[in-house]
């Protein structure tokens, strides 16, 4: 505590300093600088209360990311080309649409090998994260995003099953008149995308519907990909009756090449071919993914009385996924081996109900909310023989279901002129269940189910020092069950699902500063301490079978966060985050590893692997108005990142540059906008991501080199 003090003081030292000196600058250039310029003003967040506040006020750490910066000379295809800039936050491009984005908030989530883990991810109100913790972010709409807000911290844990953070992507309104864009690039690897945007106001009924297709040949060898994507937004005004909003999305994403990751000497040897051994690889098993999945929701939001507010949603889906793995055929055909091809079809859907209030006190404005969630997925699992790419033999087949009931409630309060409370409490019931049909003399009926229950409290006070400098302070409890797929083996190669993992529990602690520099700058400072207990590691890694185990002394992250921006005279923007976490375990623990595989001993001390201890993000941009023209600079730098428990391998730190550069052109009622990127500037051979504790020491996944995109949007209104 005496250094995460004194790290305290430092930021706060760093805010003030900032603040001085803007100050005097801002004297000197005062008669210099242009009477007209844009300001960056105080962020407008939704994700910490649930309702528009000034982020400046909260007691959080929580960014929002603008449409400008979400689209600008973007391919927006992937998080990652946005979420860079925000601290705390570590979004890889795996190159590998099989497997989909490596995002981890605070450590939280990296240990994930597909998917997103340990954060909440929403679009638009509804759930893109299942009940067990397990999301996606493919089916984000970049192209038809209005934000993205971050949060970190403890009031995460007011979504549900999560401790790392919440993100969340809102659809944009159409334009009044009605607009039709089409935008398209093209790039290194045979990379493309091709989109088609209509958006309207048609009396009281607003629409944005907007589709794409994207395709890649991929950096590495059977990495090609094609995502097929509708995103469709109808907001109808009912007057005072409301408002009602039904989301649309559907991705198709068929036979996606999975390249596996590489041993380091296969890396270093050629970082673009497939992974495996001459034996067993992608290519001869022909490792793949299909992905199709079809979401709709409903949300409702209606004034009740003055002051009370009630917000509604319900919302349905289906995803269906076929994915092919590389694992030698005899091992399969193993009694209690579940198959080379897994075959999920899966069912989910939920409702939401929040009321809120909002009064008067004598200090300030109180606001009162409380609310149910209700969410249920269902799977029908089914394992199959990988023969070489052809799909054999039943393996396994078994019904599973997961569902959450929980109930928040919060307050937001403006004690006084200077004082700001927020607290808030959610209590979240899990319960998982399987039904096993594959039974046989040599494979019983593994059928069973789970029941997991936590209260997550969180408080949090923010003071304003001066009225362009405040200081904050949270404290609260996360909660992170186990998922299906962590779930889906037991240790020792026995049958059925490992239902005696229990969910691990942190407990969070936040100081920050947040200053405003001028009308013209912002600073945020955070500093963190999160403890868990029964933190969820794997146990071991073999022929294809994950399986995992609590460790009771849990781990330990400790960390600082700071996020900068400024606007400056002449068109120059600049923005800066660095990222420094130190993550450990606390306790001693065996862990199976290598092969073949052998219990090796995980020291307390050791770092917790796939997190960068640092990670830097900087932007440097002018902008010049009557050309219509933009140029910018960026560079991203990550620390050495371990892949495994052990700590026996790592991949090495790296940095590199990307630059960009647009034009526009406007006349009456049509825009055209062309730009280009280059990413990795300096050609860099780098390791852009891991895959923690793989059985076969194939870690790493190789970034690409030196790369372009040229893209192009036109738009028109009528």
């Amino acid at each position: 505590m005496r250094n995460f003090a004194l790290r305290y003081a430092v930021a706060a030292a760093l805010a003030a300093f900032s603040l001085i000196v803007y100050r005097s600058a801002t004297a000197q250039t005062a008669a210099q600088a242009p009477a007209a310029k844009p300001a960056v003003l105080p962020e407008v967040s939704v994700s910490a209360t649930r309702a528009e506040r000034d982020s400046m006020d909260l007691p959080v750490s929580i960014d929002t990311i603008d449409q400008r910066t979400i689209r600008e000379a973007n391919p927006q295809v992937n998080l990652s080309e946005s979420l860079s800039r925000v601290p705390g936050i570590a979004v890889l491009n795996r190159q590998n649409y099989a497997q989909d984005l490596q995002i981890s908030s605070r450590g939280f989530g990296a240990r994930s090998t597909f998917g997103v883990r340990g954060l909440r991810l929403i679009a638009d109100g509804i759930p893109a994260t299942m009940p067990d913790g397990q999301g996606q972010a493919a089916t984000f709409s970049l192209s038809a995003a209005q934000n993205i807000e971050v949060l970190r911290g403890p009031f995460a844990s007011l979504y549900g099953n999560s401790a790392g953070g919440v993100v969340q992507i809102f659809t944009a309104d159409g334009p009044q008149a009605p607009t039709v864009s089409v935008s398209g690039f093209y790039g290194s690897y045979g990379t493309w995308k091709a989109g088609l945007k209509y958006g309207g106001q048609h009396g009281p009924l607003n629409m944005l519907i907007d589709a794409s297709r994207f395709q890649t040949d991929g950096y590495r060898v059977h990495s090609a990909a094609r995502r097929d994507h509708l995103n469709a937004k109808f907001k109808y005004d009912l007057g005072r009756a409301g408002t009602m909003t039904l989301v649309v999305n559907v991705l198709d994403q068929p036979h996606t090449r999975d390249p596996l990751g590489l041993t380091a000497a296969q890396a270093a040897q050629n970082p673009r071919q497939a992974g495996g051994s001459a034996a067993i690889n992608a290519l001869n098993f022909n490792t793949r993914k299909s992905v199709a999945q079809q979401q709709a929701g409903l949300t409702y939001d209606v004034a009740l009385w003055p002051g009370g507010r009630l917000n509604a949603r319900a919302y349905l889906g289906e995803r269906q996924v076929t994915q092919h793995l590389a694992i030698p055929v005899a091992t399969q055909n193993a009694a209690t081996h579940s198959g080379g091809v897994v075959d999920l079809d899966r069912a989910y859907g939920g409702v939401g109900l929040r009321l809120s209030h909002e009064v008067t006190t004598p200090g300030g404005p109180l606001l009162l909310s409380v609310g149910l969630d209700h969410d249920r997925m269902q799977e029908r699992r089914r394992g199959f023989i990988n023969n070489f790419g052809l799909t054999g033999a039943l393996k396994r087949d078994e019904d599973n279901a997961v569902g959450n009931t929980d109930f928040y409630a919060q307050a937001d309060w403006q004690i006084n002129r200077n004082l700001n409370l927020l607290f808030g409490a959610r209590h979240s019931r899990v319960r998982f269940k399987s039904t096993d049909y594959f039974v046989g003399a040599a494979n019983p009926d593994d059928s069973g189910k789970a029941d997991f229950a936590k209260t997550t409290p969180a408080l949090g006070l923010t003071y304003r020092v001066t009225p362009v400098l405040n200081v904050y302070a949270n404290v609260g409890r996360g909660f992170e069950t186990p998922t299906f797929a962590e779930l889906a083996y037991r240790p020792g190669g026995a049958t059925g699902l490992n239902f005696a993992l229990r969910p691990s529990n942190s407990l969070h602690r936040e100081l920050g500063v947040k200053s405003l520099l001028g009308d013209n700058g912002r600073l945020n400072v955070a500093m963190f301490r999160i403890d868990t207990r029964d933190e969820i590691v794997v146990n071991s890694n073999a022929g294809g079978r994950s399986d995992f185990k609590n460790v009771p002394g849990g781990t330990r992250r400790k960390g600082l966060e700071v996020g900068w921006q400024h606007q400056f005279p002449f068109g120059f923007e600049a923005a800066l985050s660095y990222t420094k976490l130190d993550a450990s375990f606390k306790q001693s623990f065996t862990t199976v590893a290598g092969t073949p595989s052998l219990p090796v001993t995980v020291r307390a001390g050791s770092k917790l692997p796939g997190i960068a201890d640092n990670i830097a993000y900087g932007e440097l941009v002018w902008r010049h108005a009557p050309w219509g023209f933009h140029a910018g600079a960026a560079f991203r730098h990550s620390g050495k990142v371990y892949v495994n428990d052990q700590n026996a391998a790592f991949a090495s730190a790296y940095t590199i540059i990307n630059l960009r550069a647009g034009l526009q052109q406007r006349g009456k009622g049509w825009t055209l906008t062309e730009y280009v990127r280059v990413e990795n500037l300096r050609d860099k051979a780098y390791i852009g991501s891991v895959i923690v504790s793989e059985a076969n020491n194939r870690f790493f996944e190789p970034a690409p080199g030196r790369n372009y995109i040229v893209g192009i949007n036109a738009e028109f209104s009528f």
